[in-house]
Parts: C-alpha cells; sequence; structure tokens
C-alpha cells in the first residue's frame, strides 16, 4: 500500500529592501556611500594611505575616487600637508565634512523610509 507524502513545505523567504542613494551633478555621479567611506576613513586616520589601509583598497584607487569627487563637485575636498614628520598630513575640508554628515544623514533616512513602506506594504 502507498502511502501520500506530506506535502513539502517550502521554506519562506525572507525579503529585505534595499535601497542606493548617491548624488549627481549634471546627471553624472558625484557623490555616494563609497566615496562617504573613504572620506570618513581619511578624517579618523588622517592620512590618504592609512585610510586606503584600514579599508583594504589601494593607495592608487582612493587617491583616484577622491579626485573623481572633487572634480565632479568642482571643490576640494580633503586638504593634505606636503612634507613634515609623522603620517597623519590629510584631512577634510570643513565643505567635505558637511557633505558627508548631510550624505550620511540622508543616506540613513532613506533607509528608514523605504523599511517602513516596505512594512506597510509588504507583511
Amino acid at each position: 500500500m502507498r502511502t501520500l507524502a506530506a506535502p513539502r513545505r517550502r521554506k519562506q523567504l525572507q525579503l529585505r529592501p534595499r535601497v542606493k542613494v548617491w548624488l549627481e551633478t549634471g546627471g553624472q555621479y558625484a557623490f555616494g556611500f563609497g566615496i562617504s567611506e573613504i572620506l570618513e576613513a581619511v578624517e579618523r586616520v588622517r592620512s590618504i594611505k592609512g585610510a586606503a589601509a584600514k579599508l583594504g583598497k589601494s593607495y592608487r584607487y582612493v587617491w583616484g575616487r577622491i579626485k573623481e569627487a572633487e572634480a565632479a563637485l568642482g571643490r576640494p575636498l580633503v586638504e593634505t600637508q606636503v612634507g613634515g614628520q609623522g603620517t597623519e598630513r590629510s584631512g577634510l575640508t570643513p565643505q567635505a565634512r558637511q557633505l558627508v554628515t548631510a550624505f550620511m544623514a540622508l543616506r540613513e533616512r532613506m533607509i528608514q523610509l523605504v523599511d517602513s513602506e516596505f512594512s506597510a506594504h509588504f507583511r
């Protein structure tokens, strides 16, 4: 006699929304989470080289991303001191500090808003 197999239970999918926020100028990418993380690292360790090491990126990559963002935004983001002693020779401009703070707050608010809307529509 054959017995009926119990129906297989499907694993319930855990859907989660994701949102990516960036800033554009003239329809072109100018600033986002990646460059924001780079600038935060530069500010923390006071060195582009040290920031690159902390992020597991090459100096050339980090320096290039900073220069691309500066060109897109039309303003310097990092101030560097050439020569002198010590390794702490770089820091953010006041405008860069303000931009990073404002961008990270906007990004966090967008994530909260998407999570809230997701909860309302996908119970």
